[in-house]
């Protein structure tokens, strides 16, 4: 791959959809939920065939990078880019273009999330050698998730013309952004075949990066301007910072965007029903992660915990033992989760987030 190519890491999430496990000292990328290593370390780890160790850099909040750098020792500390404060993904993104621009102005930049699952890592790295050679031509360049089911959790990204091939794979021209739809709409696109799943993976060299932060977020841009040029004064300028997603900020408005549709078993790994989908179950379609469990008449169940846990004559659960507190709840009904969230948060009980 280019000397020029880099990764930027965006790990500022705080994934409350998987309370009570993902809390605010220890979040969802910090959790071995996949495997025995964390969301973090695994991402870090598919990248190493493609890129340089010291050309991984990672966005993240203040009270997350120690422990991060910690789990992923090799990664130089320079590399981790500290955010004061959360201002959501699209000042964290145009800070971490920054700073790679500053010591590679030539620089290729993937941005990429820090708690994705990916079950077929070959597919997803020749998706970004292909990424790569399109994004040097200026475009920014996403990659499509091939949709499974007629998802209203996620973005869509319909595709336009062929713009050509690159290592095996086709590139097209993006023809728009829709932001989630409703079941209606999401079962129209799936039927049209031309949709992808934004699975918020971007691809554009450093200077394409600026040029539409420059055009779409002129406030936002004369700020990280500054803070580049006055470290010391990150702190009171990114107070001044308007927060906005990076879909929002450049994505949507953004010219010359081209998408590679990828089949690479993706997974958000946004709720504890999508983590179900992602693991391995037993004959009767259950998921234990942790210790033991006794089941009689159990079906179609999640189970996450230590201690062993007796489950008799029930189906469809998420059942989550995080040592203080004890989740369980339909399956169907995993994303309210982070409704229980909002209501710690407005009672007062910090203990618990």
């Amino acid at each position: 791959m280019s000397e020029n190519f880099y990764a930027l890491i965006m790990a500022g999430g705080g994934g409350t959809r998987l309370w009570p496990l993902s809390r605010q000292d220890r979040p969802k990328q910090m959790l071995p939920l996949t495997e025995e290593r964390t969301l973090f370390q695994v991402t870090v780890e598919r990248l190493r065939d493609l890129l340089p160790t010291d050309h991984i850099f990672v966005v993240t909040g203040a009270d997350m990078a120690e422990a991060l750098h910690q789990s992923t020792p090799n990664l130089p500390f320079e590399n981790f880019i500290v955010e004061p404060f959360g201002r959501d993904s699209g000042p964290a993104a145009a800070l971490g273009v920054f700073r790679i621009a500053e010591r590679d102005p030539e620089a290729v930049i993937a941005i990429l999330s820090a708690d994705h699952h990916i079950a077929d890592e070959e597919a997803f790295l020749q998706a970004l050698r292909a990424a790569v050679v399109f994004a040097r031509q200026g475009y920014i360049v996403t990659l499509g998730i091939a949709p499974s089911y007629p998802a209203t959790g996620f973005g869509y990204i319909e595709r336009g013309e062929k713009l050509g091939e690159a290592h095996g794979l086709a590139v097209y021209r993006s023809l728009r952004f829709t932001e989630k739809p409703d079941e209606a709409t999401a079962a129209l696109f799936l039927s049209k075949g031309t949709y992808s799943w934004n699975g918020g993976m971007f691809i554009m060299t450093a200077a394409r990066a600026k040029q539409e932060f420059a055009r779409q977020q002129p406030a936002m841009y004369a700020l990280l301007e500054r803070a580049i040029a006055q470290p010391a004064e990150l702190p009171a300028i990114w107070q001044q910072i308007q927060k906005i997603s990076l879909d929002y900020a450049i994505m949507e408005g953004a010219q010359d965007v081209a998408v590679i549709p990828v089949q690479m078993g993706w997974s958000d790994v946004g709720t504890w029903s999508t983590l179900f989908e992602v693991l391995a179950r037993d004959q009767d379609d259950n998921v234990v992660r942790g210790g033991d469990h006794i089941r009689i008449d159990t079906r179609s169940t999640l189970i996450v915990s230590e201690r062993l846990v007796v489950t008799i004559g029930v189906s469809n659960l998420v059942i989550v033992d995080s040592g203080d507190v004890i989740l369980v709840c339909d399956k169907d009904r995993a994303q309210d989760v982070r409704e229980v969230v909002r209501q710690l948060k407005a009672q007062g009980k910090d203990a618990h987030l």
